[in-house]
């Protein structure tokens, strides 16, 4: 090989190498500005509901001719949202409360024992989670009616409680898997039953797990349109469900107080979703239970 094609090596080597390095710079400077239009894209479009739901008329303006708080008012009254917030309220309780009596015990059961069809019994919980709301909802919708649980708040609870419970079981799943099952066996070496084991053993180390499922599932519930779309009645409709008929029913309705609405029920689950991310880190949590056993003595 002559000189000439040894020298030429490295400055192919080298023309590559910079090729790569401004063709991940393309790509990484597409991702970032893709990135920022979509957020600026988001940001735009809730800052206009937000500044027409404090404007008293906006038109042809850069900004409203006057600011006022009345369409907050008006949205309260107008679509009874004091007593659209207490059926959310009750659904949400009711739906966290149940889904963790049903998942917490179930996801001690996959992750503790072996059996047959557990696999299959596994892909059953998680296929609501997997599959869009609506295609089991219209059936689902169809068996409350025909037993009289559509239209009420048990009807709207019970279909929420259908990819609730599924989702706890995956959340608590890993929390449980961590726990040595050896501190079990210690508690009923000394005498404690099954109840006294879970409550004063299996309880304190689920902790971060329950609070992370409950945090997740009621963020979870209060923006669940599909669902309790089809399930509530006039007496059982939440937030979410009451905004979409602020919007679409018939009738007159002011922009400003349905963006009014738009921002309480926006507000709501921003906060909820807040604080469900200021304690709920899924993977520092597992972590910590691995970090931090329970002495068995």
């Amino acid at each position: 090989m002559s000189a000439a094609a040894i020298g030429a090596q490295p400055t192919r080597h080298a023309s590559a190498g910079g090729a790569a390095k401004l063709l991940d710079r393309a790509w990484r400077g597409l991702l970032a500005g893709l990135m920022v239009l979509f957020v600026v894209n988001v940001a735009l479009l809730i800052a206009a509901v937000a500044v027409n739901s404090v404007a008293t008329r906006w038109l042809g303006t850069w900004l409203p001719a006057g600011w006022t708080l009345s369409w907050y008012q008006q949205s309260w009254s107008d679509f009874q949202l004091a007593g659209i917030l207490w059926v959310t309220f009750e659904v949400v309780v009711a739906v966290v409360v149940l889904s963790l009596a049903i998942g917490v015990p179930a996801a001690y059961t996959l992750a503790r024992r072996d059996f047959p069809g557990k696999r299959a019994l596994l892909l059953l919980f998680l296929l609501p989670l997997m599959v869009p709301p609506m295609t089991y909802g219209i059936p689902l919708a169809t068996v409350l009616y025909q037993m009289h649980l559509a239209g009420t708040i048990w009807g709207v609870i019970l279909a929420n409680l259908i990819p609730a419970a599924p989702f706890v079981i995956l959340v608590m799943t890993p929390f449980i898997e961590q726990i040595d099952p050896n501190l079990e066996s210690a508690a009923r070496v000394f005498g404690a039953g099954t109840g006294r084991m879970f409550t004063s053993v299996l309880v304190p180390l689920l902790a971060p797990g329950i609070l992370a499922a409950s945090l997740l599932v009621l963020v979870r519930t209060i923006a669940l349109f599909e669902l309790t779309f089809l399930t509530a009645g006039p007496d059982s409709q939440t937030l979410v469900v009451a905004l979409y008929y602020a919007v679409f029913a018939a009738g007159v309705r002011a922009p400003q107080s349905i963006d009014a609405m738009a921002m309480i029920y926006m507000l709501v689950t921003l906060v909820w979703l807040l604080i469900a991310l200021r304690f709920v880190n899924p993977t520092q949590l597992v972590s910590r239970v691995k970090e931090h056993p329970v002495p068995a003595g």
